[in-house]
Formats: C-alpha cells, structure tokens, sequence
C-alpha cells in the first residue's frame, strides 16, 4: 500500500484505508478470493496512491473530501440511474449544516469513516478506436424543458455506439429537484455518463464554495475526478468557485491543480489526454469577465507540457468556439460546445411544440461527438433532433433585406436568397459555419458566372438572430444575438444577369473536412 510521503491540509486527517478489487460477481461486494488490483490510482481530490500488490490504498482525507479510484483501462465501475458511475465516497463525519437547506433540502447526517472503503472495478473490453459523446448546458428550469431535453436532445443521442458520454455542466437552471427525472431520461441511452458540475448546479444557500456542492457530490459523485479509457485519460474538473450570494467566478484553485499534477505522474507521455469543464479557459465574447474565463488557466495548460496529445472542452456561453492557447511551444485546442438548450430554450415552437431554440451565435441547438483514434483525436458537431445534419447556413445580406413594405416578396423568405439587381453591388454572401473556427477556410462559387471566391472571417452577430431577437418571438429576457466567431462573408459581384442561380459554399474544417452548402440565388 502506497500512501502520499506529505500533505497540507486546514482540518486534523484521518486516514482513509481500503483495497481496490476484481468484482468477479458484478454486485460491488467484495468476497474471499476475489483479487486485489495492483497499481490503480486512488485519490483524495488532492493526493494520488497507486494501490499496492494486494490492492490496497491509503490516504489522508479532511471533512468534505471525495475519496475515489481513477477507472483504469479496460475495467469499469458500477453505474447507478442515468449511467453515473458509482466509485468513489463523501467523507462527512459531521451533519450538513441546516441552514443550508434552501428550497430544495440538501443537508444530510453525517457518516463515520468505514474501517475500509473498497471499489470494485470490472474487467472490460476498451478499443483504441472509440467515440464519446459531449453536451453541455441541457439547462431545464422545470419539466416542460426537461421534456424539450428528452425529444430534442437525448433521443437524437439513441443508438449512437459511443463509449460513454460527458455533460460539461449547467445540467439544470437551479432547479436541482429535476435530478432525478433528468437521470431518469438520460439512463435510455444506456450509456455511462460523466458530469462536470456549472453555475446552475449550485446550491445557492450555501456561504460559499465548500458547502455549494452538496447536492451535486450526493446525486453525482466528486466535484473533479478523472477516469482512464483504452490510450486516452480524461479529467472532469469544476472551475466554478461559487463566492456566495449567486456569485461566482472561473477558478479551478490549489487542490485541483494538485489533482492534475499527481495524475499525470502516472499518465503516459503518448496518451491522449481530455480536460473537461464548464467555464471556457479563455472565451471571445467578454474576455474581461471573470464569470465567463478562468483565472488560472495558464496554471493548468503548464501541467500539460509533456502531453503533446491533449485538448479541452468547456460550455457555458450558449455559443459556439474555438480557441488555440499557449502550451509549452504549441497551440493547445480549446473548444466551448454548442449549448443543447441554444438560447435558454427560446423561440417559436415547431411541429413538436418545442421552441427552435438556436443559439445567440446563430448555431443550432445539439451537441458534439469526439472521435478517439489511439492518441489522436477529431469532433464533428450533430444539431438536434430534429434539425438538419447541415454544418453551415447561408444567406445574401444587404439593403434588400431592410426593404420594408416595398420588400414584402421578400419577408416570407429570411434567408434573403431573392436580390434585385439594384442591390448586387452592396450585397454579400454571409455563411455560419456553426462549428468553425480560427482554421476553418470557407469560400463561394456562382456556378458558371464567379469563384471560387475566398470568404473572410468576420466576427459578428448572425443576421438571423438580429431578427429572431428583436421580434415577437417567445425568448427568454436575457436571450439576444451576439457577436458569432465564424460567420464569413464575401461580396456579391454586381454583375450577375437576372435569373436564378446555383450558389455554392464550401467550408474546410480543421480536420480537412469539406463542408457544402447549396442554395437558389435569385436575380430580379
């Protein structure tokens, strides 16, 4: 049994002891004969053991802790409802204190520390080759979003073949009664999910950041932990510090930088390594505001130095972005997924009665999936249910579209695809390439008359959403078009003939993937 030579702790330790176990029966009870496993990671929150030749562990642990095992490869854990892995245990020898029940109760009775605290693992097979789904910011207020979650977002999840999913937070908005229920939908995918903890998942009558996680550590499990799949290894890590009084900030703190660092001590060079948060580490709309970037990003890019294979995912912004940071000499991808609730569950409702629901920057509601081959790794964005597989949407903005009652022709169609000819010259082809990025390339073709012409980025709001938010369509108070990250535009030329002609946008993503987008362009 291994156990960390020092530790720094506010509160006297006790010590945590307990033996990680080949659970040959699948029931979690361990039983004369079933072996220990040697080597596997135990945590603290902190601290990292490798469990020794019986597979036994020890660690100091203080009030609050999580104490859990690190999944290696090729074993799993239990799940419970909703596929939440079960692996780990809440040292809280004292009771919660009671005014910290809010509106929905979550102080609990304290429990001693068990003489043992055993996990069982279950030997399975783990591919090299595997897909992952990730979401973020499912975001209900009550059970008519959750039920926009079951129909718009987890049923376009269903018989996907992905290893395990990954929800980067926000998974309700503060109403964490709807736990339960949303499990409860989730576990129909019959996958094992993973959850970062956002602002929404707060207990807001806590004081402050120790207690703001009750709820979450009792339905869900550790505030931050990692888990080990095939060649890749996978953090799950909670940056928001909540600073009391609905306040918070993008922090990961001492603690959980010291996690990292002491899991990576174990982690091969050539592994593929995945960070996953809610809070961007950096993040194009406000840059300045300490609720939508994390503060000591820089911090947890320097433990990555050694891992030349590594990238992280966040949420958050209700947009869409991708992001290139400085690490050890190289660009390290950050990607803020699109929101599955795109705006807050906003807009008019479609044959299903579920509100469109795009995002601020124009992208459509959905999620992403990541491909894992070995260390190398691509993402490929799905929008919702029932949307289009499309990757982009176009349009032709210019002064036709602000017509008033002379423009009526061109009111019932607001991808503004019909231009007079008077108009050609101020006019542009503008394409949301809802998952690009700084290198994505994206240009237009008119067939037989022009192209392919280069398209410039132009960081902006979608045109499209300018109109959605600023008429009478239903949308939450907060909702309103931003400035999008990949829209592109290129100028019309003034001389196309009257007539209706075939346009063409191609994108390239980052990957090297062709992405097309047809449409009729009417000259009047």
């Amino acid at each position: 049994m291994l156990v960390p030579a020092s530790s720094t702790f506010a509160h006297p330790l006790a010590m945590a002891r307990g033996v990680v176990f080949d659970d040959r029966h699948g029931d979690g009870r361990r039983r004369p004969g079933d072996p220990g496993i040697p080597g596997v990671m135990v945590s603290n929150g902190r601290d990292v053991a490798l469990t020794g030749a019986d597979g036994s562990w020890g660690l100091p642990v203080e009030p609050g802790d999580s104490i859990f095992v690190v999944k290696p490869p090729q074993w799993a854990t239990p799940t419970s409802l909703g596929g939440v892995p079960r692996f780990s245990w809440l040292h809280e020898p004292e009771a919660s204190p009671e005014d910290l029940n809010g509106p929905y109760p979550v102080a609990a009775p304290g429990r001693p520390l068990p003489a043992s605290i055993d996990f069982p693992l279950i030997r399975q097979e783990e591919r090299t080759a595997f897909e992952a789904l990730l979401v973020s910011d499912t975001q209900p207020e009550n059970v008519t979003e959750l039920a926009y979650v079951r129909d718009d977002i987890v049923a376009a999840m269903l018989g996907s073949g992905a290893a395990f999913g990954i929800n980067h937070g926000d998974v309700v908005s503060d109403d964490l009664s709807l736990y339960p229920r949303y499990l409860q939908i989730l576990s129909s995918t019959r996958l094992v999910w993973h959850h970062c903890p956002g602002n929404h998942d707060v207990d807001y009558a806590a004081p402050d950041d120790r207690r703001s996680r009750e709820t979450w550590k009792r339905t869900f499990g550790p505030r931050h932990y990692a888990f080990q799949y095939a060649q890749a290894t996978f953090f799950i890590l909670d940056n928001v510090e909540y600073l009391g009084r609905g306040r918070y900030r993008g922090m990961f703190g001492r603690s959980q930088l010291d996690f990292v660092r002491n899991v990576l001590k174990h982690v091969p060079q050539e592994h593929l390594v995945g960070l996953s948060l809610h809070i961007p580490l950096r993040c194009h709309l406000d840059p300045a505001n300490p609720a939508d970037t994390t503060a000591d990003w820089a911090e947890l890019l320097a433990l990555l130095a050694r891992y030349p294979h590594a990238v992280s995912f966040a949420g958050h912004l209700h947009a869409t972005e991708h992001h290139y940071l400085p690490c050890a000499g190289r660009a390290h991808h950050h990607h803020v997924l699109t929101a599955a609730c795109g705006s807050w569950w906003s807009g008019a409702c479609d044959h299903r009665g579920i509100p469109f629901a795009d995002s601020t920057d124009g992208t459509p509601n959905g999620f992403h999936v990541l491909s894992v081959a070995g260390n190398r790794y691509t993402t490929r964005f799905v929008p919702s249910a029932a949307k289009t597989p499309a990757q982009l949407r176009v349009l032709v903005d210019g002064p036709h579209r602000r017509l008033g009652t002379a423009g009526r022709e061109q009111s019932s169609h607001r991808l503004g695809l019909c231009v007079p000819v008077a108009a050609l010259g101020a006019s542009r082809v503008v394409a949301n390439v809802f998952d690009g990025g700084p290198r994505t390339r994206v240009e237009y073709e008119v067939a037989g008359h022009c192209g392919p012409v280069a398209m410039r980025a132009t960081p902006m709001p979608d045109p499209l959403m300018l109109e959605l938010f600023t008429g009478t369509a239903p949308r939450k108070a907060w909702a309103h078009a931003v400035r999008c990250s990949h829209i592109w535009q290129g100028e019309l030329p003034a001389g196309l003939a009257p007539g209706a002609h075939a346009l063409v946008v191609r994108a390239r993503d980052e990957y090297g993937r062709e992405h097309v987008a047809r449409a009729v362009l009417e000259v009047t």
